[in-house]
């Protein structure tokens, strides 16, 4: 017992820096985006063209200064089947065009590691394991997943997986993607709504459609945009079968 006071003591002594030694961020953001076997490579690198041009873009640079401490972490995750999640970008601090702009050129750089069947409830716990064991503190924290499909073919059900990433008090946000040429829109079920009822949660969450290639980034920017200010579209389908048109609610060009 002798012994063990004095590694007590120190442990206790050295518990108030190693809480202080977390950064803190405006925004912790997990961008979960899909790499299910309905992507083929090109598609890979449309999707991260576009989350590379949104995230230098001058609409989501100011969005990021304009917040109270000036910076967010973000990283950038591939996933696919229970197995196969893969980290394209790892946590990064962005607080200006520097940074935006490495994160951007890693994410272009990385080779493709994840394949198989949708498994979002994997996919989800994957995110939440992600924002609670990095060294960040941030004053929001969000989880961003993209996908074609609401279908969850292996690993925890979405209900389940949902349910614990939001007892964390982390928001999910949802991306429907219906702009390539292999997919499109779910013809058994709608996809916007099913993403409302099992997948998205928490308070201000929302979806974002992405209608074709044409208007890809331009969904990814205001997605940013209104997630790093903390905003709450006027609608929870902040951009649903529309072309590039009149801003929402919080929007900026």
């Amino acid at each position: 017992m002798k012994k063990a006071l004095p590694t007590l003591l120190l442990c206790l002594l050295l518990w108030p820096m190693a809480a202080s030694a977390q950064t803190e961020t405006d925004l912790e953001l997990v961008l979960l985006a899909d790499a299910t076997g309905s992507i083929d490579d090109a598609e890979i690198r449309f999707q991260r063209r576009g989350y590379a041009e949104a995230i230098t873009s001058p609409q989501v640079l100011n969005a990021i200064r304009s917040n109270a401490i000036g910076n967010i972490a973000v990283t950038y995750v591939e996933w696919a089947s229970d197995t196969s999640q893969d980290v394209v970008v790892s946590w990064t601090i962005i607080d200006g065009p520097e940074a935006a702009q490495s994160f951007a050129d890693k994410l272009m750089a990385a080779p493709r590691r994840a394949w198989g069947r949708n498994a979002i409830g994997a996919a989800l716990l994957f995110g939440k394991e992600l924002i609670e064991n990095n060294e960040y503190t941030g004053l929001r924290r969000v989880i961003d997943l993209s996908a074609d499909s609401a279908n969850n073919w292996s690993g925890p059900p979405i209900s389940v997986a949902r349910q614990q990433v939001l007892d964390a008090g982390i928001v999910i946000n949802g991306l429907a993607i219906l702009c390539r040429q292999c997919s499109g829109r779910p013809v058994s079920y709608d996809l916007e709504k099913a993403f409302a009822e099992n997948i998205i949660g928490g308070p201000g969450s929302f979806i974002i459609t992405a209608e074709n290639a044409a208007n890809f980034a331009v969904a990814v920017r205001r997605k940013l945009v209104l997630e790093i200010g903390g905003k709450t579209p006027a609608s929870r389908y902040a951009l649903q079968n529309q072309a590039p048109g009149p801003l929402q609610q919080g929007e900026q060009r």
